[in-house]
């Protein structure tokens, strides 16, 4: 199988179950078949083995196998700015915040024109809290190229969390997708005291996405301190197969509800280190 038809595949598949078009289950058994097919054919295809280390971490949690899947690509083809991104996402959801960073800035340093780079980068910096940091090293991968991602999505949640709600909303309106606009118009006019405005984003985040934005639902309830009710989504996007639940350790917004020993026993489901 082309590595481009493997890569096509499994992220179609993965865009159906996010937009609710399949169930999760069917959607990632057919990108399961479509990668083991693909290693069937050439188990030296590096990409295959990156697919296949994406399907460990975000269906099944196997956290190791998705490490060893993620080096196999990387010791193929050591010079691919796209395999060192995704051993740094994967680093950086187990809290290896050092070996994250690192394998970042390979990434960078390999092709500093690259946007998707300096937005990983910028991530990972979001994750450890180096907010400063992690804003100029987004702005620059938007600079490269405008549709960077996350791009504005994560420059917009930076300045919440900095503390400049304000300065998030123009950053919104550069978001073409009505659903993360959504989500973060709930954070963000939660942060600027408009509740009102808050209360309607989030019932329409709810409304019309709750079979794919469990997890960003959750995040939202959690920034707000209504533990219950974030644990409550939390629950359903484990339910839904949420890719999201990956990045539960680490991110952010859930901070509220890391003294909560439910949030333990939720890492643990996912056997993630608490």
């Amino acid at each position: 199988m082309n590595p481009d038809n493997v890569s096509v595949v499994t992220t179609l598949r993965n865009w159906e179950v996010n937009s609710g078009l399949i169930p999760a289950e069917e959607g990632h058994r057919l990108a399961r078949k479509a990668v083991e097919r693909a290693l069937a054919l050439n188990p030296n295809l590096a990409e295959a083995h990156i697919q296949m280390g994406r399907i460990e971490r975000q269906v099944d949690f196997d956290w190791a196998g998705a490490d060893a899947s993620i080096q196999r690509a990387i010791a193929l083809e050591p010079g691919n700015p796209e395999f060192l991104r995704f051993a740094a996402n994967s680093a950086a959801d187990l809290g290896r915040f050092d070996e994250a960073l690192q394998l970042d800035r390979r990434a960078v340093d390999l092709d500093p024109l690259n946007a998707d780079s300096w937005e990983s980068l910028g991530e990972t910096e979001s994750s450890m809290g180096q907010l400063d940091q992690a804003a100029a090293d987004v702005k620059k991968g938007l600079e490269l190229s405008p549709d960077a991602w996350p791009g504005p999505i994560l420059l917009s949640q930076i300045y919440v969390m900095q503390g400049r709600p304000q300065d998030a909303l123009p950053e919104i309106e550069l978001i073409r997708y009505d659903s993360a606009r959504a989500f973060l118009h709930a954070i963000t006019y939660y942060a600027l005291g408009r509740k009102k405005e808050s209360d309607a984003a989030l019932s329409k985040l709810i409304t019309k996405y709750h079979a794919s934005y469990a997890f960003q639902i959750a995040e939202v309830y959690a920034l707000r301190n209504q533990s219950d009710v974030a644990f409550e989504w939390l629950d359903r996007a484990y339910a839904q197969g949420d890719s999201g639940l990956i990045e539960t350790k680490v991110n952010p917004l859930l901070k509220s509800v890391h003294g909560d020993p439910r949030f333990a026993a939720f890492l643990k489901k996912l056997n993630l280190p608490n």
